[in-house]
């Protein structure tokens, strides 16, 4: 679709069926993801999600839209994800414990896509993450509640992530839903190699998300380059999480905390 051929498509929409367009458009850029069904917590079910049919009835509108800066719309009808990707775009920089869990979730997923499992969507626990990431060695201390809940925040923004409890009420058996976005930013065994060379002493720094990690993404999940220091803030519980290491995730792999480790990032 030319642009003003673009143009003109979009003066003949009614104004409600251009606010939603226009609402398509910003979704996009917010999450980069588009799920065709999410889980919705009130009906304990998967719904058909009424941002995908927006976008997907003006997808060719929104595909020339983004062309003009260089940013590829993207479908994948087998799992249901409308997705933008190109050099272009700035995600947000995920702290490193964000990064920990997007690496395993993405074992995970494979793991149960391989066994029995007939859906698209993949279920798990804070406390299976953990003794993934523990027997990876990736972490000695358990990480506080505040940066569990920030991990989980980010990566349930970009549709990776589901959880099924309220943020406040996540403890270590809280189930979660892995979307098939995983597979859109992880591919083959990309998590796998980025686990076996991840350096537990480098800075907490993170990575971009967006889809379809290049060769250079992966060199900065191996080894990050100096980019924003975060600093590191005490969250007021001591080396074992006192109180709260109980009530949110589990020591991974049963390793004794280290008290030298320092803690996460405290969010915004």
């Amino acid at each position: 679709m030319a642009l003003e051929e673009g143009i003109a498509y979009y003066d003949t929409l009614l104004q409600e069926e251009q606010a939603r367009l226009t609402a398509s458009i910003r979704l996009l850029l917010h999450q980069t993801f588009i799920l065709e069904h999410k889980f919705d917590r009130r009906s304990g079910r998967f719904q058909y999600n009424p941002d995908f049919r927006d976008c997907n009835k003006h997808l060719e509108f929104i595909r020339s839209y983004f062309a003009v800066s260089g940013i590829e719309v993207m479908e994948n009808t087998q799992t249901g994800i409308i997705y933008i990707q190109g050099g272009n775009l700035m995600g947000d920089k995920l702290p490193k414990l964000a990064t920990l869990y997007l690496l395993v979730l993405k074992l995970i997923y494979d793991e149960q896509m391989e066994s029995v499992s007939t859906s698209v969507n993949v279920y798990t626990t804070l406390r299976e993450i953990h003794e993934k990431l523990g027997n990876y060695r990736l972490f000695k201390k358990q990480p506080s509640p505040t940066d569990i809940r920030r991990a989980v925040t980010l990566l349930k923004k970009y549709q990776i992530l589901e959880p099924l409890d309220l943020l406040e009420d996540l403890n270590s058996e809280s189930r979660m839903i892995i979307y098939p976005c995983i597979n859109v930013v992880l591919m083959g065994d990309d998590a796998r190699q980025l686990l076996a060379f991840f350096d537990e002493s480098a800075e907490d720094e993170g990575v971009q998300v967006k889809a379809d990690l290049d060769e250079v993404d992966r060199e900065r999940l191996i080894q990050p380059p100096g980019l924003d220091d975060r600093g590191d803030e005490d969250d007021g519980t001591d080396e074992y999480g006192s109180d709260e290491y109980e009530s949110v995730g589990t020591e991974p792999g049963g390793n004794e905390p280290d008290e030298n480790e320092p803690d996460e990032n405290e969010p915004d």
